[in-house]
């Protein structure tokens, strides 16, 4: 065993024993950073036009903070990007990870000297406790790969400005900089298939030892590196022992990976965004995400089926129960306030307290009152996986209300890696597994409102051509799983 291991496996321990302290203490835990973000934004210009001296609980807070998206907290952002201090928290950021959103183009989300520990040292626990659990840290030995957006920075009201995987690149430790690539010059570079080519020539003669990325794009590195060596995976890169992901849910792309690299791969789960970094994957005996509780974040869950009622009910996580989707809410030392991140959740256990992200709660389909969310659609095609065998490259599901002639459906539009040998019955066990998870659904088929499922094949690198065309290819970017809408459905079928 190196050094560097050696070293990993002693502040693995340290780091678990620390974060035993809380996870002994959750609920008191997520009180004293109630408490804490209270008082010290209570001179914000937020905090005064929201009465936070008044508040001494968290009835009172309800009471006075609105539930907010980004659109809705962006005239207090706008004051803090045209450089203004003190307004949604006592300092200003020293970051804006730009994103973008679905109504509101880009967004700057505040990330604060405060808050930045959230975002490292979450992304760094992660691995440690992987470590801790298995006692392997030969990962650290040999070199890392970070798929990330550019590492360059611009600025906006004096504060630095860009991706979040590329803010959180500046802030590797030392011991494992030497380790990472690519190299900072490559990941400065825009275009990401002129950027992939470059990772491929700096990677393929490498001890590459841990890859991280959403599962789409590490699919996209390995093909390319098996188009051009001609070699699999697990013989170009023999060591190769742990994959990072998150962004998507990994079950989808889990068979395909595994073919492509040749081996089955560990695997440690993350939950980061651009507003923080809320959950990971503990231990290797479960899949559940273990939710950090003591991290500068204070959690609120509001019922999915509940959100869109005017006044919908908002717990803490000492009232939360075990699998009921949840809308995510949080309350940040970046300055967030009664935030929605756009995520839902589930728990998965509580104690201790670990979630599974279930969807977005933008992204369902419920044109004719079925309300299928993501999880349902991702496990149906799970589920229909495990009969019958097909590589899904990618997918994404929308309704088609007025065909051309007979029933409305829902209309799976999906690029096969390998064709299931008979396409109608994969198609009608996936129907049949959506009306097993979604009883409205069901309702709508048996009640003949809706036909079951159609399947509409895609070339395997449409979602690639898709994604090119409206300049996201690559990064963090992601086609969302479903729509309630045909526009992401027929531009798909325009550009292939």
């Amino acid at each position: 065993m190196g050094l560097k291991a050696l070293l990993a496996k002693q502040y693995a321990k340290h780091i678990h024993n620390q974060d035993l302290k809380w996870l002994k203490k959750p609920i008191e835990s997520q009180h004293k950073i109630f408490s804490n973000l209270i008082t010290k934004a209570s001179n914000t210009v937020f905090g005064t036009d929201h009465g936070f001296k008044d508040i001494e609980s968290y009835d009172d807070f309800k009471r006075q903070v609105q539930i907010r998206d980004y659109e809705q907290l962006s005239p207090y952002i706008n004051q803090v990007v045209e450089g203004k201090e003190n307004i949604l928290w006592p300092q200003k950021p020293i970051y804006f990870a730009k994103t973008s959103g679905t109504t509101s183009g880009v967004k700057y989300i505040p990330i604060t000297k405060d808050s930045i520990g959230n975002h490292i040292n979450s992304a760094k626990n992660a691995l440690l406790a992987y470590i801790h659990e298995t006692g392997n840290a030969s990962f650290v030995e040999g070199k890392l790969i970070f798929l990330s957006g550019s590492p360059e920075l611009s600025k906006k009201g004096g504060i630095n400005i860009g991706r979040l995987s590329g803010i959180v690149n500046h802030h590797v430790p030392g011991y494992l900089r030497t380790n990472q690539l690519p190299t900072y010059a490559t990941n400065c570079i825009e275009d990401w298939e002129t950027k992939l080519d470059k990772i491929i020539e700096e990677t393929q003669h490498q001890d590459m030892r841990l890859i991280s990325g959403i599962p789409p794009w590490m699919q996209m590195y390995f093909d390319r590196l098996i188009s051009k060596t001609g070699k699999s995976i697990s013989t170009l890169f023999p060591n190769f022992n742990l994959m990072v992901y998150g962004g998507v849910n990994f079950e989808p792309y889990r068979l395909k990976l595994e073919e492509t690299i040749g081996k089955k791969i560990p695997g440690v789960e993350l939950f980061p965004a651009s507003e923080g970094f809320f959950a990971y994957q503990n231990s290797q005996e479960d899949d559940g995400l273990l939710l950090l509780l003591n991290s500068g974040i204070f959690y609120e869950f509001i019922p999915a089926d509940r959100y869109y009622e005017e006044n919908p009910p908002r717990i803490t996580i000492e009232n939360v129960l075990l699998n009921v989707n949840y809308v995510l809410i949080i309350n940040s030392n970046a300055g967030l306030w009664g935030y929605n991140i756009g995520d839902t959740v589930k728990f998965v256990s509580l104690n201790p307290y670990k979630i599974r992200v279930t969807g977005r709660i933008k992204h369902f389909i419920s044109a004719f009152g079925e309300h299928v969310i993501g999880e349902e659609v991702e496990k149906a095609l799970q589920f229909t996986l495990e009969k019958h065998t097909a590589d899904v490259v990618e997918y994404t599901v929308a309704p088609q209300v007025n065909p051309i002639e007979g029933l409305p459906y829902h209309e799976w539009l999906i690029s096969f890696g390998t064709l299931p040998t008979d396409l109608e019955a994969f198609a009608k066990e996936l129907d049949f597994q959506l009306c097993k998870l979604n009883i409205y659904y069901t309702d709508l088929i048996s009640g003949n409102i809706l036909r079951p499922i159609k399947i509409t094949v895609l070339p395997s690198n449409a979602f690639i051509h898709y994604m090119k065309s409206i300049g996201k290819l690559g990064g963090q970017n992601k086609v969302p799983r479903l729509s309630n809408d045909r526009k992401i459905a027929d531009e798909l079928v325009i550009v292939n």
